[in-house]
């Protein structure tokens, strides 16, 4: 018997359990570990913040999804992993596995920025946050000023941004309130548009255009220095005041894997190989945002690599394959995420779907197959569509369902693909991100 443990109950960790105890015998226990009891859809917080949507629509009780799977949890928080000795520490109880999956999320950094973690400012990338934003939406409707959205350097994602940015612009039109609340979008990207990844298609095209037809100033390549009160301060000696304030933090791994001696990068990434292993620790697997993706190009104000729903699902589906392989529950080759993403941004009255095949760029000729970046009304329907299907398979207790890569097969697309040649014995040392 194995024992498979997997960290978060997320857009990742919720997932490949699933998968696991699809592929794997009864006799193989699996324990999914989360410090929260629900289950959120994260994509959707953008919503919540703004009062568009009730944070209880996106979220499921982790404890009913599991029960009659055949799938253990425990509700609490890792304090420390030893990859030596193959455990972790959780509420005080040492708990061993032959094979860990690592799939938390990212911690906020909050601290890269002095006054980002004073709640000057708002974020909306976890639900208590969302929460928080919400609250100060009402209260700022009251009194409408100037709004600022963006990102402070070293930050990754940067989709939410924008859609907050030309979410609020929308509302406060709707409102018959656009005239009292100038919006500035403020971003360490090189250029709008470029997203992490160094752009793609004509996604810069379209996300300047849609945000001059908005009249939402844009203040590109742009480094925030500190947060006060009420005024943003910017490294060029700049300042913009602010009623109300979104901005996305940069993110880093959990404290307890930065504090493993060799397991991470300087940020708390952890390093994979192509099966998605620890190099050095072949029974640690990652998925999602805690995994580390070099950036595909240097640009001047540092920024990450964005890790999407769609790369999440599949990371956890190589991850449940290949520990289900090394347990020989399947006789199949290993395989490795696609890392291809369909990616839908609501802007309320329009939105941008992104397709990326794949998410970087080939090393070699710095080309993707394919990409594109169409805009439509139609996208916000899409989201709203998917949102609901995701928590609906979250229900079913299905990780991917045949339906759903019949529908990615039909869109030239596929989560994860054989690896042909791969060395196990090589040894990458972890890259910094900067």
């Amino acid at each position: 018997m194995a024992r498979i443990v997997v960290i978060g109950a997320g857009i990742g960790g919720l997932p490949v359990t699933y998968e696991l105890r699809r592929l794997l015998p009864k006799q193989h226990q699996i324990t999914l570990i989360s410090n929260t009891p629900k289950f959120t859809f994260i994509p959707s917080l953008p919503w919540v913040g703004l009062n568009l949507r009730e944070l209880e629509s996106i979220q499921l009780d982790v404890k009913d999804l599991l029960v009659n799977r055949g799938i253990d949890w425990i509700l609490g928080g890792v304090s420390q992993i030893q990859p030596e000795l193959q455990q972790i520490v959780v509420n005080d109880t040492v708990i061993a596995y032959d094979y860990i999956v690592i799939a938390t999320g990212a911690e906020l950094a909050l601290d890269a920025i002095p006054g980002l973690d004073r709640g000057y400012v708002q974020s909306v990338c976890n639900p208590h946050h969302a929460l928080q934003a919400a609250e100060c939406w009402k209260k700022f409707l009251q009194q409408p000023g100037p709004i600022v959205v963006g990102a402070v350097p070293g930050a990754s994602c940067f989709g939410p941004a924008y859609e907050f940015a030309l979410l609020t612009d929308w509302l406060l039109r709707k409102y018959g309130l656009r005239d009292r609340a100038s919006i500035t979008f403020v971003t360490p990207e090189p250029y709008v548009g470029h997203l992490g990844i160094g752009g793609m298609a004509n996604s810069a095209e379209l996300v300047t255009k849609l945000l001059q037809e908005k009249e939402i100033k844009v203040l590109e390549n742009t480094s925030i220095s500190y947060v006060g009160t009420d005024t943003i301060y910017l490294a060029n000696g700049r300042s913009l005041p602010f009623s109300f304030s979104m901005l996305l933090p940069p993110f880093r791994g959990p404290r307890f894997l930065r504090e493993a001696p060799g397991l991470t990068d300087q940020k708390g990434f952890l390093p994979v190989l192509p099966t998605y292993q620890h190099p050095q620790f072949s029974s640690i697997y990652s998925v999602g945002v805690i995994t580390q993706l070099k950036p595909p190009e240097q640009t001047p104000i540092p920024i990450g690599v964005p890790k999407t729903g769609q790369m999440t699902e599949a990371m956890g589906m190589a991850v449940a394959h290949n520990i289900a392989v090394q347990l020989k529950a399947i006789s199949a080759p290993l395989v490795t995420p696609t890392l291809e993403a369909l990616c839908l941004a609501d802007f309320g009255d329009t939105g941008i779907a992104f397709l990326a095949d794949q998410v970087l760029p080939d090393p070699i000729t710095q080309q993707r197959r394919r990409a594109i970046a169409k805009e439509g009304l139609w996208v916000s329907w899409a989201k709203t569509a998917f949102e609901q299907f995701f928590l609906a398979k979250m229900r079913w207790g299905l990780a991917v369902p045949w339906f759903e890569h019949w529908g990615l097969n039909l869109m030239g697309l596929t989560l994860v693909k054989p690896i042909e040649e791969l060395d196990l014995s090589q040894n990458p040392q972890p890259v910094e991100m900067k």
